[in-house]
């Protein structure tokens, strides 16, 4: 079976730097925010040119600290697509803000920036726009936005380590930038973490008080906080990883390239805008035979994967937001249409050959 992800292949050829790695973190007995974590957070703060960068437990903690550190809260706005996990309205209403839906470009199924103005109200305080399978969001005209109605931006950078506008990387354009580390993504752990890109110095602070149960140390306790921290092992396994995520994100590109060479023409192919600088922690095709080509992957070998196939509007689980469909003519097109392909930089071209080639067939 040809996985979505080859994380064993992955491992291999990293196997004894992490291993050197565990027996190292283990040796120091430094478990908890220890020197590999920090360590880890310069390192990610300087690749993303901000000031701090501040470990987490998740990638959901990562939006939900953010959100509450910005100092938004019950009964708040925050506009942000219904294309996306769940976790990113999850993590807003946390905080006791409600999420507002926006709908999505039909090209590379981000917010569509052209649109948000519209639901703008009094009540709105922020905007959470997502890089939705590793391409950019219109950050420059959000940026817009923001700056004329006052409004906060958090990145959901979940799925777009290391993408860029013209060289100014995700994560570092709002105020927050929130990045997953669970072990699929194209800069994964080997279990859950997160961590916050940030250049305000006191909502930093904040956060680094409010992932460690409001204290900053010494049992001493000024807010009432969350038990958010990344670990030692996971932040070590991350530094093994993070020393090639330009080689990752280089070697995805060029699996990308070739996928969209042979499908072309033949299902709708991911784009990338003029200046923007897309990861691929997806590769996400779109196409009405969507069904039948998982189908034939599927008797074929193949891995498949749809993400997403309920929009959040249309989820029991936000029912009380009082969506329906139709809401979002873009966005249930795209969750009929959309199918994941097989994506990790160690992804063989004639893997990518016979994938082409059962699609072709099944269309």
């Amino acid at each position: 079976m040809v996985p979505m992800i080859d994380l064993k292949k992955e491992f291999a050829e990293i196997k004894g730097e992490v291993l050197d790695m565990l027996t190292e973190v283990l040796e120091s007995s430094q478990y908890i925010l220890g020197p590999k974590v920090a360590e880890l957070e310069k390192k990610i703060a300087d690749y993303h040119n901000v000031s701090s960068a501040i470990g987490v437990a998740s990638g959901t903690d990562a939006l939900h600290l953010s959100i509450d550190a910005l100092g938004i809260g019950e009964g708040d706005e925050v506009i942000t697509t219904p294309f996306t996990f769940f976790a990113t309205a999850e993590a807003i209403l946390y905080t006791g803000a409600i999420p507002v839906f926006v709908d999505i470009e039909p090209e590379t199924l981000n917010i569509d920036v052209s649109l948000i103005e519209k639901k703008i109200t009094s009540r709105t305080k922020a905007i959470v726009p997502v890089h939705i399978f590793g391409h950019p969001a219109d950050m420059g005209a959000i940026q817009k936005i923001a700056k004329k109605h006052n409004l906060k931006i958090i990145e959901d950078c979940a799925q777009a380590f290391g993408s860029s506008i013209r060289d100014k990387k995700v994560g570092g354009f709002g105020d927050a930038g929130c990045f997953s580390f669970y072990p699929s993504k194209n800069l994964g752990a080997y279990g859950d973490g997160g961590i916050i890109t940030i250049n305000d110095l006191a909502v930093a602070d904040n956060i680094r008080k409010l992932r460690n149960h409001g204290s900053k140390g010494a049992y001493k306790h000024e807010t009432i906080g969350f038990n958010s921290r990344l670990d030692e092992i996971q932040a070590g396994i991350l530094l093994v990883k993070f020393k090639r995520i330009d080689e990752y994100n280089k070697k995805r590109r060029q699996k990308a390239a070739l996928y969209t060479k042979l499908l072309s023409g033949v299902v709708k192919c991911p784009v990338e805008k003029d200046g923007f600088y897309h990861v691929y922690h997806q590769y996400t095709i779109m196409t009405p035979k969507r069904d039948v080509i998982q189908e034939k992957l599927k008797a074929s070998g193949v891995s498949s994967v749809v993400y997403y196939p309920i929009p959040l509007h249309l989820q029991e689980a936000l029912g009380f937001l009082g969506y329906k469909e139709g809401d979002f003519s873009v966005t249930e097109r795209a969750v009929r249409e959309v199918l994941s392909l097989p994506m990790y930089p160690g992804l063989e071209e004639d893997t990518i050959k016979k994938i082409a080639e059962t699609i072709k067939g099944a269309v």
